[in-house]
């Protein structure tokens, strides 16, 4: 399903498919961190023109990130319309019988939705830069110190894997399913609550099937290849970090740096 952009890798020639997969996870999480840093529009500014700029390096197109944040739009529509009713905070802005507006709920709501936009792209340019191979190697190297703990770093890194790969997979056979149960008459969209929900139980249950048996189908190939998580095994594929790399850490860690100092400074 060509709608769906999150967990889909994109095969581009770019200066940020290039970098390591370990930079990238770990820059994600730098910014993932201090987006929730309350440093204002100023802050959220100099964080977006580095996403920006991540975009333009990325050479992923303005309809693919529409696409990626397409999903999200019933999320941040309700969030916007509770903090908006709910939050009374500042100075009342607008009043109609019960319905109050107050200027700190519209702010608060406003820097909600850039933060989920901010966390949506940054996401989006991680799955669709990086290779699922590359994005295993990244989580198992950066989770190498715990396994003195005997913490099993391969196994949870080839979960996580695994799951960023099927959700594209899941989400075309959702909508597949859909289909169907709209070819035997089935709305999804109209009808009582209880003829929703009934409805919604008709998706769930042939869902939750087909990934049982996806999964069976998978345990069953690795099985038959001998795969063993615990087992020690050499890597085709090493992966080398490069100036370009130390640039960008450097760049990221100053950033994040600056937003968190103005986060206080405000």
């Amino acid at each position: 399903m060509n709608n769906i952009m999150f967990g889909k890798y994109i095969p581009i020639d770019s200066f940020v498919h290039k970098l390591d997969p370990r930079l990238k996870i770990g820059a994600l999480l730098i910014l993932l961190i201090t987006v929730f840093f309350d440093a204002g529009f100023i802050g959220y500014g100099i964080i977006s023109i580095y996403v920006i700029l991540m975009i333009l390096l990325s050479k992923m197109s303005t309809k693919q990130l529409v696409k990626a944040i397409k999903p999200m739009l019933f999320m941040m529509i309700f969030l916007m319309f509770f903090n908006l009713l709910f939050m009374k905070s500042g100075k009342l802005l607008f009043s109609l019988g019960f319905i109050e507006i107050y200027s700190g709920a519209l702010l608060q709501t406003a820097y909600i939705v850039i933060r989920l936009v901010l966390i949506i792209i940054m996401t989006t340019i991680l799955t669709a830069t990086t290779k699922p191979l590359d994005l295993t190697l990244g989580i198992e190297h950066l989770l190498s110190p715990f396994k003195k703990i005997g913490f099993p770093v391969h196994i949870i890194a080839m979960m996580i894997s695994i799951a960023l790969r099927f959700i594209p997979t899941l989400l075309e056979e959702t909508q597949r399913i859909m289909k169907a149960q709209a070819s035997r008459g089935v709305e999804f969209s109209e009808g009582s609550i209880k003829e929703k929900i009934l409805s919604i139980v008709s998706l769930i249950i042939p869902l939750f099937i087909s990934s049982f048996q996806r999964a069976d189908d998978l345990a069953n190939a690795m099985e038959s290849r001998n795969y063993n998580p615990e087992a020690p095994r050499t890597r085709y594929k090493q992966l080398k970090w490069r100036i370009a790399d130390s640039v960008s850490l450097i760049t990221v860690i100053s950033l994040s740096a600056g937003v968190i100092i103005l986060s206080f400074v405000l």
